[in-house]
């Protein structure tokens, strides 16, 4: 029998500033093997080229429709571009992405069964362009194989959804300028909708270059965090590790056979990424892997250290706000 065709979906994507990364993200996504039926782009308030590059596309005969919402946040624009596309299939993906070939067949074809789903989890991976670049990939996402399909929370750089599910949770908080769709992955489960997972609908993205936009990105997901009520034991579990780690080597210094379990103890804290980076290693010069092998724990650290500062700032944040910001209700 033949396989059902693919339900027609429109794209969205939000951008500001993504001049240099944009061509790339557009050209992997109109060279999809299912074509979109639309692209929705939503600028958020561009200064640089990126309105011209989109303006060059639809020029060419792309089908892409460009809103402007400048002084938008990621979900203000998401939901603009939502509520301006055509097809009740929505995927989203964002800047700075580039997608496989099948990144959009794979994320239609659980909606063409005949029990489909509400919403479908793509999976994403680093694209490295430095050493610094894949030790942070290593360190900060998960490989498939870390992935426990029934809990996966999608990450908005690749997911699909109906327009009905958007709808039922009132679309993407507009209140909240990060982790908005950890927020909007945990309304749709409330809401009792149905997720699968498409581990092929692929989207390969640049980490930080470097440790300092690492640590701005890792603050303002911890602020998210806070602002949001998200994963306090999470957060509370690095603060006692913060607070009993440094008071236990202090006692290491007085008690030698204490050394021999922390010692096991930061492995087993650094164990994920090394396990990760090890495939790579046969494709590199010594020095390389010893750089990565460095970097892994001051990239640990760093990332820490931003959440624990960002997370108290959200949850100010949240306080002032007390009342008037409960998602879960």
């Amino acid at each position: 029998m033949p396989k059902n065709p693919p339900r027609p979906a429109s794209v969205i994507v939000t951008v500001k500033n993504e001049q240099q990364s944009l061509p790339r993200l557009l050209e992997s996504l109109f060279a999809q093997t299912v074509e979109p039926a639309e692209v929705v782009v939503a600028d958020g308030g561009s200064t640089d080229g990126t309105l011209a590059v989109l303006e060059a596309y639809k020029a060419r005969g792309f089908p892409l429709t460009v809103l402007s919402v400048p002084g938008a946040n990621i979900s203000q624009g998401r939901n603009a571009a939502i509520a301006a596309a055509r097809c009740e299939l929505i995927a989203s993906t964002d800047a700075g992405v580039v997608l496989e070939p099948n990144w959009l067949s794979e994320l239609l074809r659980p909606f063409s069964t005949p029990d489909p789903p509400d919403v479908v989890a793509g999976f994403f991976t680093a694209a490295p362009c430095s050493t610094f670049e894949k030790a942070l990939g290593a360190t900060t996402l998960p490989d498939l194989r870390d992935i426990r399909p029934a809990g996966f929370l999608p990450s908005s750089r690749s997911v699909a959804f109906t327009r009905s599910a958007w709808q039922v949770v009132a679309g993407y908080p507009e209140w909240l300028d990060y982790c908005e769709d950890v927020v909007f992955d945990l309304k749709l489960r409330q809401a009792g909708l149905r997720f699968a997972f498409a581990p092929l609908a692929l989207a390969h993205f640049r980490p930080r270059p470097d440790l300092r936009s690492f640590f701005r990105q890792y603050y303002r997901y911890a602020r998210g965090d806070g602002k949001a009520g998200l994963f306090a034991r999470r957060h509370a579990v690095r603060y006692a590790t913060y607070t009993v780690g440094p008071l236990a080597f202090l006692a290491g210094i007085w008690y030698k056979r204490l050394w021999l379990p922390l010692a096991l103890a930061a492995l087993a804290y650094s164990w994920m990424p090394y396990r990760r980076l090890l495939p790579s290693f046969r494709d590199e010069r010594p020095g390389e892997r010893m750089a990565s092998i460095a970097l892994v724990p001051a990239i640990r650290l760093v990332g820490d250290v931003a959440k624990m500062i960002g997370y108290p700032v959200g949850l100010c944040w949240r306080w002032r706000w007390r009342g008037l910001r409960n998602w879960r209700e």
